[in-house]
């Protein structure tokens, strides 16, 4: 078949998980300003839009993208009842909270959540409800949003995608590396540990506590 009429990200491949990855980090994103502005309204009345994002560069959350990846791969285009697509979402969307909320305490030593004064909480990682609610998105998303989505992205020609895909790829994986990066040192500024390379200098010069504050307010880290 001629590479220009091939079919662009047919099926479940590594392309559309990509895609899918990058819907899920925005929409997470701005989710949790709205939630976050609602929040606000509610309790005084006021209007806050806080910025809020996963990486240092661009509106997004990781940990939604990643959770509609997981959602995606293990249950789209699955014949489960709508009950199993719930049960399913709901230990998947908080298996991957709490893994991650794990992960950034071990290797970075902070948390952007902490649930232990919510009801049905796990270890403050998670809730029974939060889980609950992934469960419910995760049905809404496999059998209303996935199917319409992944019929927008086949429709791609397949050299325009591919080319965008891969831009965008070595894109995200440029701000990832540099959001971690600067995270992992903020740690260790934190604990009074010097940096031993140029990246690290570079780090505190260029990403100091005040600016990553600004991109993670939400972030603690221990003994804060």
């Amino acid at each position: 078949m001629n590479n220009e009429n091939k079919t662009f990200a047919k099926g479940i491949c590594f392309y559309k998980l990509f895609i899918v990855f990058l819907i899920g980090c925005i929409f997470g994103n701005y989710y949790e300003m709205i939630l976050n502005l609602i929040r606000h309204f509610l309790r005084d009345g006021s209007f806050f839009w806080e910025v809020r994002r996963g990486l240092i560069y661009g509106p997004l959350s990781p940990i939604y993208g990643l959770g509609a990846v997981i959602i995606t791969y293990f249950l789209a285009e699955k014949n489960h009842k709508w009950y199993q697509t719930i049960i399913y979402g709901s230990l998947l969307g908080g298996s991957c909270e709490y893994i991650m909320s794990l992960l950034q305490e071990i290797f970075i030593g902070s948390s952007s959540w902490n649930y232990k004064n919510r009801i049905l909480n796990i270890n403050g990682r998670t809730t029974i409800p939060i889980m609950l609610l992934w469960g419910l998105l995760s049905y809404i998303f496999v059998k209303i949003i996935y199917p319409r989505i992944s019929n927008l992205i086949e429709k791609i020609p397949n050299n325009v995608g591919t080319k965008i895909t891969k831009t965008l790829i070595i894109l995200v994986s440029i701000d990832m590396l540099i959001s971690f990066t600067a995270v992992i040192r903020q740690g260790l500024r934190k604990k009074d540990i010097p940096p031993y390379t140029i990246i690290g200098e570079i780090c505190d010069k260029v990403y100091t506590d005040e600016r990553l504050k600004k991109a993670y307010p939400n972030m603690v880290f221990k003994g804060e």
